[in-house]
């Protein structure tokens, strides 16, 4: 199905007025009719029935005008088969009969401008009613304004087996309002659906954190690919595998970006204090190494003034008290030596 758009219909004020001038010569030409009806004789009846026709039935010619603001377009069909589409701001006149089309009218995203802010979750369903005419011409406009739909939070295992919880937000617009009606069934269900799956089939490939012996691009060496740390290639890549799967319902995906990442809370706790011991881990390990640079200045200072000559047991025992005193968690209590070092 491909998008036919309607340029030659922005003729909606000429029909109004049109329409408005034929009332106004009807009316008056029933009124007319009472004083000067003998005169036409014969005449006189299929003139009345015309004027009477054209005052019950001329309301009909304005079925037919459409009002569109910018960025807003409406599919048309009449008896079933594809007109094509409106675009543009304009007052539009059509053929009466014809019908709009929106089967996601109703369907509302957890996006700007598309839901309350009270609500949250992937997709709410909202049933209109019936409700006026205004109301249901306007709900069946499709709006080709760049939308950004911020899909639910999904707890998905990363590629090491850990529960993570992720959330994106997806910038993306209708651009072909034929294929977005018509071949899918409900090109916002299916945008959301597809974002789903799409989020899926990423996230499995890369680990919550950098980690060993893990390929993420598939070339058949590890790297450095990681959930947190590559956040923004992860994202390119969602938006490319979403891309890939709304060409066919007349979407174009802009962009897409993590807005929510961390672990799943039954093992959140548990990751903490992994991290807690992986930091702890590095700080005591650049604590030895200053200690151990310390003491090796402290003991050549030692050796090139002269002041203490040390033998291998006294150094050792040195050694190990700087250490202590370097390395240890609390300050340490000396206890002063007043006699002999030996």
């Amino acid at each position: 199905m491909n998008e036919k758009v309607l340029n030659n219909k922005k003729n909606g004020m000429l029909v109004l007025l049109a329409v408005l001038l034929g009332y106004i010569i009807a009316a008056l030409g029933v009124v007319g009719m009472g004083f000067f009806g003998r005169r036409l004789g014969a005449l006189f009846v299929p003139v009345m029935v015309v004027l009477i026709a054209w005052l019950s039935l001329g309301w009909i010619l304005l079925c037919g005008l459409k009002v569109l603001k910018p960025q807003e377009a409406l599919v048309l069909t009449l008896f079933g088969k594809y007109t094509g589409t409106l675009k543009g701001e304009g007052f539009y006149w059509v053929n009466p009969f014809c019908t709009a089309v929106n089967p996601a009218a109703k369907t509302k995203l957890n996006q700007s401008g598309d839901v309350d802010g009270g609500h949250s979750g992937k997709s709410i369903l909202l049933n209109t009613g019936s409700g006026s005419g205004t109301a249901e011409m306007v709900s069946k406009k499709v709006s080709l304004k760049i939308m950004t739909l911020n899909n639910a939070r999904q707890k998905i295992n990363d590629c090491l087996g850990n529960p993570v919880e992720i959330g994106i937000a997806v910038m993306w617009r209708v651009t072909d309002t034929a294929k977005a009606v018509f071949n899918v069934d409900n090109y916002k269900e299916y945008l959301s659906l597809q974002c789903d799956s799409a989020l899926r089939n990423i996230v499995r490939i890369y680990p919550y954190d950098v980690a060993p012996n893990v390929d993420t691009t598939g070339d058949g060496h590890a790297d450095e690919g990681s959930l947190r740390g590559s956040s923004e290639v992860v994202a390119g890549r969602i938006r490319d595998e979403i891309q890939s799967k709304v060409q066919e319902a007349g979407l174009e995906i802009i962009e897409a970006r993590i807005t929510y990442l961390a672990y799943a809370p039954e093992i959140a706790a548990v990751m903490l204090q992994r991290q807690q011991a992986s930091a702890i881990i590095d700080a005591r390990k650049m604590i030895v190494d200053g200690a151990v640079g310390m003491v090796e200045m402290a003991l050549e200072r030692l050796n090139q003034g002269g002041l203490v000559q040390l033998d291998e047991e006294r150094k050792a025992a040195m050694v190990s008290n700087l250490l202590v005193v370097l390395c240890g968690n609390h300050d340490a209590q000396p206890i002063v030596n007043t006699g002999s070092l030996y």
